[in-house]
C-alpha cells in the first residue's frame, strides 16, 4: 500500500522527533554494514525484498545497493543515501499504521529502537554496502603485535587470539599439565588415547622439543588417517548400503580406504579435491585416482521395482551439486534448486548451470552400480598373475600344436604334391594285413601291378597281393598280405614315377569299417627322393562315412560342420583337446577371483551427453529453459576453456576462490576446539554466523594455500600454539563473558565423538584390533530380536575374531539402521552430507556406555588387565585402571572410593555367584586357567565405572 502525502508527513515528523530524542545515543563510530546492518536486513527484510525474484514484493531489492537506492514504480526511494529522514525504509519501519508498517505485523518482530537508530546512522553515512565477508578474498593478515603477549605466544595464532581476549578484558588460561596435553593430542591426532607407557615416556622426557616430537610422532601414526577420515566420510555421506527403503548392501569400502591412505600420505588438499571430483578425467589417471571419484558415488540409488530410474538419477546429481558446494564452499546452494536463493546471491538458473557440470556421468540409478572399478587384493593379484602366466604358456602351446596341424592339413591334398611312394605303417606291435591298396590319378588306379614291398612276409601273404586288383579280403582267395607280428610293420608300393594323386583306397579283409580296422594305421606319401610329403594317421580321420572337404576359409560352414572339423582337429592331435580343457580350467579359476567392484565416476561419450534444463519448482519432469555448464556469477570467474568436472574442481581450489581455504581450515579448527571460528560450518553464506576471529581465519586460510594446501602442517601449527595448549578450566569471569569459549579463553572441553568413545574403551581394555582397511565389519550390538524389513541378507551377524574389535571407522554403515550406539552419540545416517555433528546430551548415552555389549566387554577386558598387570594390592590395581583411562594418577580420595566400590560389589557377588559369572565372562568368555568369577566380576564393575567417567568421555 502506498503512503499518502499526509500520512507520510506525519510519519516523518514522528521520526524526526525520535531522532531528536535519541540523538545523544548515536555513536560517532562508523557503522559496519556486514556486522551491524546486514543481520538486521537479512532477518527482517530479505524474505520479501531479497535475491529471490519469485517472492520479491513491490519491486524492491534491499540486498543490493542499486536496488535499494533506485526509484520504485510507486515513486518512492527506499534508501536515500545521506538522508535517513527522507528514506521510505525508515518511514515504513517507524509507521504506526499496521497497513504500512514494515515488516508487517504478521511477519515477525519489528525493528527495535536501537536497530532503527543504527540503520538511520548507516543511511546518513552514505548507505555504503559491503559484499558479504565470506565472498571477499581473504585479506593478507599480519599477526598483531602485543608486547604483553610475547611471553605467552608460541605462534602467530596466539597473537590474534590475545587481541580478541584483550578486547573483552580477558587473559588466556595457563598451559595444561602434561597428562592433559598428551591425552588431548593423542585423541585429536589419532582418535585413540595414549597408553600408560606413552604417558610416562612423555612425562619423563625433559627435552625442550619433547612436545614437538610428540606432535610429529602422532602425525606420522597410521591411526592419524583413520581418525581424520571419519570426518571426511560424514561429508562424503559414505555408507555400506545404497539407501532408500530397501537399502541393499553396497561395496564401496575401497573408497574409505583411499581416504585413509590419502590423509596418511598428506595428499595436498587441492589434489585431494581434484581426484575425488574428477580423478577419472585426469591425463592417464591411476587406479587410485579413479577410485577417488567414488566420493560422488556415495549418493543413494533406488532399486525398488516400479521406480523411475531417471528420477533417482537426477536426485543423485542434485545431491552431488549440494554436497560439492557445501563441503568445499560452505554454501547452502540446495536452497536454489526450486527457486532463487532467498539470502545468498545464487539464482535458480545458476544452480542448474552448475548442475550441468555433473549431469553427464555414466551412472544412471542402476542396481549393478555401473560404472565400477574392479580391483584386487595383493594376494589376489599374485594368484591372477600366476594363472595368467600359465594360461599364456598354454595358449602358446596350443598355437604351436594348431600350427603344426594346420601345416599338415595344408598338405592334405595329395593332388598338388609329387608322389612316387605310398607307404602304410602299423603303429604298434601287430600283424599287418591288407586286401588291396588303390592309388588313383583321375579314374586310373596306377598302383595296379606295381612293385610292392613290406617289412616281412608271413603265411604266404606277400606284398604284391595288395596291388593284384583283387579287393576280396577273405583268406580263401589268397589275396591278402600278411606280415609277421612285429613292432610297427609296414607295406609300401613304388608307383615308378612321381604323380599327382587324387585319392587312395585301402581295402581291409572284413566288412567292418576301415576306421575301426585300421585305427593304428598311418599313411605316408613320399616323393622320388623318399622325403615324406604327406602324413595321415587313420585313427584321427573324421567319421568313417564322411568325406572331409573344407571350402575356402570355412565361412560358409554350419555350426555342425565346424564342430565336426574341430573334433577332427582334436582327433588329429589329442593334446589339442587336453590343452583346451586345461586353458578352460585355468580361465575358470581366474574368473573365480572376483576382486572388488567399486562404483566410480565416468563421463559419457561426447555424442551421448545430456542436455540440462532448469527444473521448474525443482521437479525433474517440468523443464524450463536449457542451460549450459556454469558457475555462480557472485564468485570468482571460471576463466577459459570447457567447463566440466575437472575444470570445476580446479575452480574450487583456485587461489581466487574466497571460500574453499576458509572452509577447510575452519573444519580443522572445529575438530580441535569443538566449535569453529565460524560456528555454522555448514553455512558460510549470509545466514551463517560471522567468524569469531575474522583476521585469524583469513591468516590461516592464506597460510594454508601458501603452504601448498598441507593439512598436516596446518594441524601442526594449531596444536603447537599456546592457544591450543591452554588448560580447559573456566573461571567465573570467563563463564560469564565467554560461556561457550568462542573467544578461546581456555582450552577445549567437549564430549568425544561416537567412534572415539568406542575405540577408546576397546583400546584401554587391550582389545582393539589395529588391523587397517578391508571390508566393513559387524561388531557386537544389542540383540533386540529385530530383522530387516527386506530379507535376511542385511541382518546383523557379528564378525568373528579380531574383526569384532576393529576401529569404529570400519563398522558397517547401513543408512536405514546405523550402528545403534553410534547414533545415540549423534552419528548421522549419512543419507546426505553431514557437515557438522551437533552434540547432544541424553540419559541414553550413559545407558549405552554402562550396558552395551561392546562396553561391557571392554570393562571385562580392562578388569583382566588390572588383575594381570596392575599389581598385588587393590590400590595398585585401581591406580593402573585409572591411569589407563584418563592418563593421570588418581587422588587418594578417588582411590579410596573405588576400593570401597570394589569391596561392596565383591561382597554382593559372593552371595550370587551366577550373576558374578555373567558379569565376569559374558560376552568376553572365560580367561585361560582358573578364574575367580567373584573377583573378576567385582573388578569388572570398577572398570565399568572408570570407563564411564566424564573425564574419559570428554576431551579436556
Amino acid at each position: 500500500m502506498l503512503l499518502s502525502g499526509f500520512r507520510r508527513s506525519v510519519c516523518l515528523l514522528g521520526f524526526v522527533a525520535v531522532l531528536i530524542q535519541h540523538a545523544a545515543a548515536q555513536t560517532t563510530t562508523p557503522i559496519d554494514f556486514n556486522d551491524q546492518i546486514r543481520p538486521i536486513l537479512q532477518e527482517r527484510c530479505f524474505n520479501c525484498h531479497g535475491p529471490d525474484e519469485g517472492t520479491r514484493e513491490a519491486g524492491l531489492r534491499l540486498d543490493l545497493r542499486e536496488g535499494a537506492i533506485q526509484e520504485l514504480d510507486s515513486g518512492f526511494v527506499a534508501i536515500l543515501a545521506g538522508k535517513a529522514h527522507k528514506s521510505e525504509l525508515i518511514a515504513r519501519v517507524q509507521s504506526d499504521d499496521e497497513d504500512l508498517r514494515m515488516p508487517p505485523p504478521d511477519a515477525g518482530a519489528q525493528l527495535t529502537l536501537a536497530e532503527i537508530e543504527i540503520v538511520s546512522q548507516w543511511i546518513n553515512e552514505g548507505a555504503n554496502y559491503q559484499e558479504h565477508w565470506s565472498f571477499q578474498p581473504p585479506e593478507v593478515r599480519s599477526p598483531p603485535i602485543h608486547q604483553q603477549a610475547n611471553r605467552w605466544a608460541r605462534s602467530p595464532i596466539d597473537m590474534f587470539v590475545w587481541q580478541r581476549l584483550r578486547e573483552h578484558e580477558l587473559s588466556p588460561a595457563e598451559e595444561a599439565n602434561r597428562y592433559t596435553l598428551i591425552r588431548r593430542l593423542s585423541l585429536d591426532l589419532t582418535g585413540l588415547p595414549p597408553t600408560r607407557e606413552e604417558v610416562r615416556a612423555f612425562l619423563t622426557d625433559l627435552h625442550p622439543d619433547a612436545y614437538a616430537r610428540l606432535v610429529d610422532r602422532l602425525l606420522q601414526s597410521p591411526a592419524y588417517g583413520e581418525r581424520w577420515a571419519r570426518i571426511w566420510l560424514d561429508l562424503a555421506r559414505y555408507a555400506d548400503s545404497a539407501g532408500y527403503a530397501q537399502d541393499p548392501p553396497r561395496v564401496i569400502w575401497r573408497y574409505r580406504d583411499w581416504v585413509i591412505d590419502a590423509l596418511n600420505r598428506n595428499l595436498p588438499y587441492d589434489q585431494f579435491t581434484i581426484e575425488q571430483l574428477a580423478g577419472d578425467m585426469l591425463e592417464s589417471p591411476s587406479e587410485d585416482q579413479i577410485l577417488a571419484t567414488a566420493f560422488h558415488r556415495n549418493t543413494m540409488t533406488n532399486s525398488e521395482g516400479g521406480t523411475d530410474d531417471e528420477e533417482f538419477r537426477t536426485a543423485a546429481v542434485v545431491d552431488r551439486v549440494n554436497t560439492t558446494m557445501q563441503v568445499w564452499m560452505g554454501l547452502t546452494m540446495g536452497c536454489a534448486q526450486c527457486h532463487t536463493h532467498k539470502y545468498d546471491p545464487i539464482t535458480q538458473k545458476e544452480y542448474f548451470e552448475f548442475l550441468a557440470i555433473f549431469n553427464n556421468t555414466q551412472d544412471a540409478d542402476r542396481s549393478d552400480e555401473a560404472p565400477t572399478l574392479q580391483e584386487y587384493s595383493p594376494s589376489e593379484l599374485r594368484q591372477r598373475e600366476k594363472l595368467q602366466q600359465e594360461i599364456s604358456q598354454l595358449e602358446a602351446d596350443l598355437a604351436t600344436a594348431e600350427a603344426e596341424l594346420k601345416s599338415s592339413v595344408a598338405q592334405s591334398d595329395p593332388g598338388k604334391l609329387p608322389i612316387q611312394f605310398v607307404r602304410i605303417e602299423l603303429l604298434r606291435k601287430e600283424y599287418l594285413s591288407l586286401a588291396e591298396v588303390e592309388v588313383f590319378v583321375g579314374d586310373e588306379n596306377i598302383a595296379l601291378g606295381k612293385t610292392a614291398s613290406q617289412s616281412s612276409d608271413s603265411l604266404g601273404g606277400n606284398a604284391g597281393r595288395a596291388v593284384d586288383g583283387n579287393t576280396d579280403g577273405t583268406f580263401g582267395v589268397n589275396s591278402t598280405t600278411h606280415t609277421q607280428q612285429e613292432e610297427q610293420p609296414w607295406w609300401e608300393v613304388d608307383l615308378g614315377q612321381e604323380s599327382h594323386l587324387n585319392r587312395i583306397k585301402i581295402w581291409n579283409r572284413t566288412d567292418s569299417p576301415v576306421l575301426e580296422r585300421l585305427k593304428p594305421f598311418r599313411v605316408v606319401l613320399l616323393d622320388a627322393d623318399r622325403q615324406p610329403r604327406w602324413v595321415q594317421e587313420l585313427q584321427h580321420a573324421p567319421d568313417p562315412n564322411v568325406e572331409l572337404k573344407v571350402p575356402d576359409d570355412g565361412s560358409g560352414l554350419s555350426d555342425d560342420e565346424l564342430a565336426r572339423i574341430n573334433a577332427y582337429a582334436d582327433g588329429q592331435r589329442p593334446e589339442l583337446q587336453q590343452l583346451r580343457n586345461t586353458i578352460k580350467e585355468r580361465q575358470g579359476q581366474l574368473n573365480a577371483i572376483k576382486g572388488v567392484k567399486t562404483p566410480i565416476m565416468r563421463e559419457l561419450a561426447t555424442d551421448r551427453q545430456r542436455d540440462t534444463f532448469v527444473q521448474l519448482r525443482g521437479n525433474f519432469l517440468e523443464r524450463g529453459e536449457e542451460v549450459q555448464p556454469g558457475v555462480p556469477s557472485a564468485f570468482h570467474e571460471f576463466g577459459h576453456g570447457e567447463l566440466n568436472r575437472l575444470t570445476a574442481a580446479h575452480w574450487l581450489v583456485d587461489e581466487e576462490n574466497p571460500l574453499t581455504a576458509r572452509v577447510a581450515v575452519n573444519r580443522v579448527w572445529e575438530q580441535l576446539f569443538g566449535i569453529g571460528l565460524v560456528e555454522t560450518s555448514e553455512d558460510f553464506g549470509t545466514q551463517g554466523d560471522a567468524p569469531s576471529h575474522p583476521d585469524l581465519l583469513d591468516y590461516l586460510a592464506n597460510e594454508f594455500v601458501r603452504q601448498e594446501w598441507d593439512t598436516k602442517r596446518l594441524l601442526r601449527e594449531i596444536v603447537m600454539s599456546a592457544t591450543y595448549r591452554q588448560a580447559s578450566g573456566a573461571t567465573p569471569e570467563k563463564i560469564e563473558i565467554d560461556p561457550r569459549n568462542r573467544l578461546v579463553s581456555r582450552g577445549p572441553s567437549f564430549r568425544l565423538s561416537a567412534e572415539m568413545i568406542r575405540d577408546q574403551a576397546l583400546s584401554i581394555a587391550g582389545l582393539l584390533s589395529r588391523k587397517m582397511k578391508g571390508p566393513s565389519v559387524r561388531p557386537p550390538r544389542p540383540v533386540l530380536g529385530l530383522r530387516s524389513a527386506f530379507g535376511g541378507s542385511t541382518d546383523w551377524e557379528t564378525s568373528p575374531g579380531e574383526d569384532r574389535y576393529r576401529r569404529g571407522i570400519y563398522t558397517r554403515w547401513r543408512r536405514t539402521t546405523p550402528y545403534p550406539s553410534m547414533t545415540t552419540f549423534d552419528a548421522p545416517s549419512r543419507e546426505v552430507c553431514t557437515i557438522r555433528r551437533v552434540r547432544t546430551n541424553t540419559p541414553l548415552q550413559a545407558l549405552v556406555t554402562l550396558n552395551d555389549p561392546v562396553f561391557v566387554e571392554a570393562a571385562q577386558g580392562l578388569a583382566r588387565r588390572m588383575l594381570a598387570e596392575g599389581g598385588e594390592t587393590n590400590a595398585d590395581r585401581v591406580s593402573y585402571g585409572f591411569e589407563s583411562c584418563v592418563a593421570r594418577t588418581p587422588s587418594d580420595l578417588e582411590v579410596s572410593q573405588l576400593i570401597a566400590l570394589y569391596k561392596q560389589v565383591h561382597s554382593d557377588y559372593q552371595e550370587n555367584v551366577g550373576e558374578a559369572e555373567k558379569m565376569a565372562f559374558d560376552p568376553l568368555g572365560k580367561p585361560e586357567g582358573d578364574a575367580d568369577a567373584v573377583e573378576l566380576a567385582a573388578w569388572t564393575v570398577v572398570a565399568n565405572v572408570l570407563l564411564n567417567l566424564d573425564e574419559l568421555i570428554a576431551k579436556h
